[in-house]
């Protein structure tokens, strides 16, 4: 995750008022919660708990005060880790304050708790009821807070405090900790409109009943409890409607940024949402499009360049076109061998995709050498075998710009590493064993296997029956054991292959 460092001045001054600013909606809270009686029935438990807090008012004022000393002191430290230790968390202050500041009416209610219990023992009373209805009152002011400072301190932070802080914005890339969803906010939101009111308002009455003694059916009852019910299921469809759609979105943007262009955003729907699916949908499109494009591109250099090395080496040229071939049988196989769930479907396409990229190292050995119609001298044979090294580079040189690391990182294996032998005698690195890569290691089969069978200007075409000899009797020594098992099981597919080349292609 990136940090970043903001001007420690201005940090201070923005937590300074948006403590400020959380202290006074909590004043309002506080005017709030005293500005008339708890709507409980006046009963002898309620009586008897009027009077201990009238005899009591100083301390219980004093507990209320210090329920609110908690909150300052997290905000105070809160300031200390942002301007001195991570001052990214100021992206999220707005939410973080006003959790902040309703914590203290949670605290309140605890000390409330604590007291009520103290009489509970005292006079032997009931305070159930009493402290049902004080929990649903703090509860409701708490949220209430909550929203509020929420709302102001975010209208500031967003219009005003970030487009300053962080003008290119991509806030995202930060760790600025607790998120908060629209699910969460809007839930939130509308239990401090719509639900917590209602629900106040409906205890306050039923309150009201008890206390004077009215007689009220049930069924009146049942038409409370159906409004609660249809205040919930509004409140999960409000929920759904805006969380759905904008987590498919965010998904739909993930898939993009891994590289899956072809993901389309399942929104239906004619509202704004399925005005900007559809948007996404022809973004997507469009760049799947131009990918697939840049992959045409790609694959006509690579085939290009494979041509390039033909025009100097007509055995090069005709060998990167078999071994291609060749490979594409051989991965087909080992996808339907028992342990073919290893080699994914990514996988594969890349090693089929980089075989004609093998070889295109001789680009860089001399056409004397190249071209040479017999044996090599000493000499001769270490300058071909820097092929290897020198194809790879040249094919990470062609690949730079290509967003597939995964494909370009084989295609390198493929050309460096594809003369490697199991027991480490081969070049350039000789590297062993399964120290050699995958890819590079289905190449060498498929490479020596066109060596065997084409004909050369130093050799003669060996018969299938030798080639696959030799390569069997190689087996632990050149080649992967493993691999080169599933590979001579390839041999009808081979035969047929080859059997199809015309005189000029073989």
């Amino acid at each position: 995750m990136e940090t970043v460092n903001l001007d420690k001045r201005k940090l201070k001054n923005i937590i300074i008022i948006y403590g400020i600013i959380v202290a006074l909606v909590n004043y309002i809270g506080f005017l709030l919660a005293n500005s008339g009686d708890m709507p409980a029935a006046q009963t002898e438990a309620y009586s008897a708990w009027l009077d201990y807090m009238s005899k009591h008012s100083t301390m219980i004022t004093v507990l209320s005060v210090l329920s609110f000393v908690i909150p300052i002191l997290l905000i105070i430290r809160y300031r200390y880790i942002i301007v001195n230790k991570s001052n990214e968390r100021i992206i999220n202050l707005p939410f973080t304050f006003a959790a902040i500041g309703s914590l203290g009416w949670g605290l309140s209610f605890v000390t409330e708790a604590i007291c009520l219990v103290y009489v509970m023992i005292k006079f032997k009373i009931n305070i159930t009821e009493i402290l049902f209805v004080s929990f649903i009152n703090i509860l409701q002011t708490s949220i209430c807070i909550f929203t509020l400072a929420f709302l102001i301190l975010n209208f500031i932070h967003r219009k005003l405090v970030l487009p300053r802080l962080f003008p290119n914005g991509n806030l995202s890339k930060y760790n600025i900790g607790v998120n908060p969803s629209v699910r969460f906010i809007v839930i939130v939101f509308y239990l401090s409109i719509c639900i917590f009111p209602v629900f106040f308002v409906t205890l306050s009455l039923v309150n009201v009943i008890r206390n004077n003694h009215l007689n009220v059916g049930f069924n009146v009852f049942i038409l409370l409890g159906i409004i609660m019910l249809f205040s919930v299921i509004i409140l999960w469809a409000f929920c759904d409607f805006f969380t759905a759609p904008l987590i498919k979105l965010k998904q739909g943007i993930q898939n993009i940024k891994s590289g899956d262009y072809n993901h389309r955003v399942d929104i239906v729907s004619s509202d704004d949402f399925g005005d900007l699916a559809d948007a996404f949908n022809e973004m997507t499109g469009s760049l799947d499009e131009k990918n697939k494009k840049i992959h045409a591109i790609q694959d006509s250099i690579i085939k290009g360049m494979a041509v390039m090395v033909g025009s100097r080496d007509d055995n090069t040229g005709g060998h990167i076109s078999r071994t291609s071939d060749c490979v594409k049988i051989f991965v087909e196989k080992l996808v339907s061998t028992d342990e073919g769930t290893k080699y994914t479907p990514e996988f594969c396409k890349a090693v089929i995709k980089a075989a004609p990229m093998h070889d295109l190292g001789k680009i860089h050995v001399d056409d004397a050498i190249l071209r040479k119609p017999g044996k090599f001298t000493d000499e001769e044979y270490e300058i071909m075998k820097t092929h290897s090294s020198e194809g790879a580079r040249i094919v990470e040189s062609v690949l730079s710009q290509v967003d597939d690391e995964k494909f370009k990182t084989i295609a390198i294996n493929v050309a460096h590493y594809h003369h490697e032998k199991w027991n480490g005698m081969g070049y350039p690195e000789k590297i062993s064993g399964e120290d050699i890569p995958l890819e590079a290691r289905i190449m060498a089969l498929a490479d020596v296997f066109d060596a065997l069978v084409s004909k050369r200007h130093y050799k003669d075409s060996f018969t299938y029956d030798k080639a696959f000899q030799i390569i069997e009797e190689s087996l632990g020594s050149h080649f992967d054991p493993e691999l080169g098992k599933v590979f001579i099981e390839c041999r009808p597919e081979l035969e047929a292959l080859y059997n199809g080349y015309s005189e000029q292609e073989a």
